[in-house]
């Protein structure tokens, strides 16, 4: 008995060794008899190895299920609300002959006139089914795809009778002992499983399984088995390698996509097509959710603001070494409106060579539908890593732990955030970039430390050297030549306290005028004449009141202009607190 027992569990890791990470969490689970429902969600609708000893090949999930996990029992069945789909022709029709039992003693037609409509109805046919051949000692695998339209999140109460029905039948099915002393294994597939109904993910006897995007490794052998018995198009700038790092974040299917199209049209795989198209579909995998940012800039276009540039490059030195351990895992980027915050954060990813995405609004009117678009963004950012995450507005947009009144979305989208951007797995992988006018908006607990740690404050220029700098900085982001000296001169003595943002649309329109008038060049003319018409936005204690909680907000005394250094801290936070109460006195 001993070497009988020995043998079955060597068969057995062989087995399982030969599964991916997540199908061997699942069989582990199954095996132990600790779960007989299993959710799995993430990268669902993507190709999975199915290993044998001679060959890998790459199949759909569910036919991964069927062959590999599922591959010795008597009976698979697979079910959506398109229909009952079988593994095979023998389960087919040992399913038919038991409808017709089934028919015979409720006085139904199900064996002749097909399956009824509603999934509730659908599942307690299979619940009678699974029973039946549970006492015949069959070993039995279901799968149940686009589960989140069968069991859909919401609350109870809100939910029609069918779904509520059909939400009981699965939860009698989590905690059945017959079922877990059986051999049946239950899966429910759904791109993301904050769509599914929470008392189901939450319920102890269901099992939640991620299976994750490929990464470098699974990436290469399947692009090594595409180009097996093909070969990119001459002149291509990539080789399975290349094409492996540069494709993080894409499904196999996307793979394939990419090297079918360069192969059938014999069009050369360059490295600005594959960075086109792997925007497109990384923006479309995200549903808009992630806009990519190509800087044309690095941190030599930014002028002023010195020791905040000096960090940044410090930290690109990092990266580009290695250290991703040095790293803070997130950046505040503070400052009054037009300081440049935007544009320094875009020139640091240029600076660096990483991908940088903006990310959008994921907010919903849906119930569920925010979750879910977090989740989705999320997973994408994993696999992408190392990438520049850059939130604009984020105290609008993040949230916090206190938000009411939305039925919890609030509460549960922070704590997703807040607990992906403290995860120091992600340090210098996922860099968090958090940029508002308005720092002492956003909840502690995102900008504390072991997240977004390192508190950038930008200012508006204050000597006349930062001036200078900022118009030549200005000028070669417009694409403008150098002025003449005189013409410099004029420019700083009518400057006076003007931002970055303003310095920029002045040039915007003095190139206007002079390209109204034929001219080669902008001139002192044009130049006055756009000085002395544009009128900066004037929000006094707007601005007054972004500086100091700027200076507040900030963790490096270097970053800071000499007159804030020293000042009392106390006397800051007394005058921040008279500019709120003002604030909040004009707006009522």
């Amino acid at each position: 008995m001993p070497s009988t027992i020995a043998t079955t569990t060597t068969t057995l890791g062989k087995y399982l060794d030969g599964l991916p990470a997540w199908a061997r969490e699942l069989s582990e689970k199954y095996y132990s008899r600790s779960f007989a429902l299993f959710v799995l969600y993430g990268n669902v609708r993507d190709l999975v190895p199915l290993r044998s000893p001679d060959s890998t090949t790459f199949v759909p999930l569910d036919e991964f299920l069927s062959g590999a996990l599922f591959g010795q029992r008597d009976v698979v069945l697979h079910y959506d609300r398109g229909g009952l789909n079988f593994g095979s022709a023998d389960s087919q029709a040992d399913f038919r002959r038991a409808l017709e039992g089934y028919d015979s003693f409720h006085g139904t037609t199900y064996s002749q006139g097909g399956l009824p409509r509603n999934p509730d109805a659908v599942l307690n046919l299979l619940d009678n089914y699974l029973r039946l051949r549970i006492a015949d000692g069959k070993k039995i695998g279901l799968v149940i795809d686009f589960a989140e339209t069968i069991a859909p999140a919401g609350d109870v109460s809100s939910m029609s009778a069918d779904d509520r029905n059909a939400l009981v039948i699965l939860k009698r099915w989590a905690r059945n002992s017959a079922f877990l002393n059986a051999d049946v294994t239950i899966c429910l597939i759904s791109e993301n499983q904050i769509e599914l109904n929470p008392s189901i993910v939450q319920h102890p006897g269901v099992s939640s399984i991620g299976i994750p995007l490929p990464d470098y490794a699974d990436r290469l052998e399947f692009i090594r088995s595409q180009l097996k018995n093909q070969e990119l198009p001459a002149g291509s700038e990539v080789n399975d390698e290349t094409l492996a790092k540069l494709g993080a974040g894409l499904k196999r299917v996307q793979l394939q996509s990419l090297i079918s199209h360069a192969v059938q049209n014999r069009q050369p795989l360059t490295l600005k097509f594959l960075s086109d198209r792997k925007k497109d579909l990384i923006e479309a995998e995200s549903g808009g959710l992630l806009e990519f940012v190509q800087s044309r800039f690095d941190l030599s276009f930014v002028a002023g603001n010195d020791q905040a540039k000096s960090k940044l490059q410090d930290a690109a030195k990092a990266i580009h070494a290695g250290n991703t351990d040095v790293l803070p895992m997130g950046y505040v980027i503070c400052g009054p409106v037009g300081t440049g915050k935007t544009f320094i954060t875009t020139c640091f990813a240029g600076e660096v060579g990483i991908p940088a995405v903006t990310l959008k609004n994921f907010r919903s009117m849906w119930q569920g539908v925010t979750e879910g678009n977090l989740e989705r963004v999320l997973t994408l950012l994993k696999a992408m890593s190392p990438i520049a995450v850059i939130v604009d507005e984020a105290d609008a947009q993040l949230g916090d732990r206190s938000s009411s009144g939305d039925s919890g979305v609030g509460n549960r989208v922070f704590a997703q955030i807040a607990q992906f951007m403290g995860n120091t797995e992600y340090r210098g992988k996922v860099i968090w970039f958090l940029l508002t006018c308005r720092p002492d908006l956003l909840p502690v607990d995102l900008k504390r430390q072991g997240r977004a740690e390192e508190h950038i404050a930008l200012f508006y220029p204050d000597t006349q050297e930062e001036r200078l700098a900022l118009l030549r900085a200005m000028q070669r982001k417009v694409g403008m030549k150098p002025f003449p000296e005189d013409v410099e001169t004029f420019f700083l003595s009518r400057a006076g306290s003007l931002s970055g943002a303003d310095i920029e649309a002045v040039l915007v329109r003095s190139h206007m005028r002079s390209s109204l008038q034929n001219k080669s060049v902008i001139d002192t003319e044009d130049l006055k004449a756009a000085l002395e018409d544009f009128i900066p936005p004037y929000y006094p204690t707007e601005i007054d009141l972004q500086n100091l909680v700027a200076v507040l907000e900030c963790t490096s005394k270097s970053l800071l202009p000499q007159k804030y250094r020293d000042v009392d801290r106390a006397d800051l936070i007394r005058q921040t607190n008279d500019l709120l109460a003002l604030s909040r006195k004009s707006s009522d």
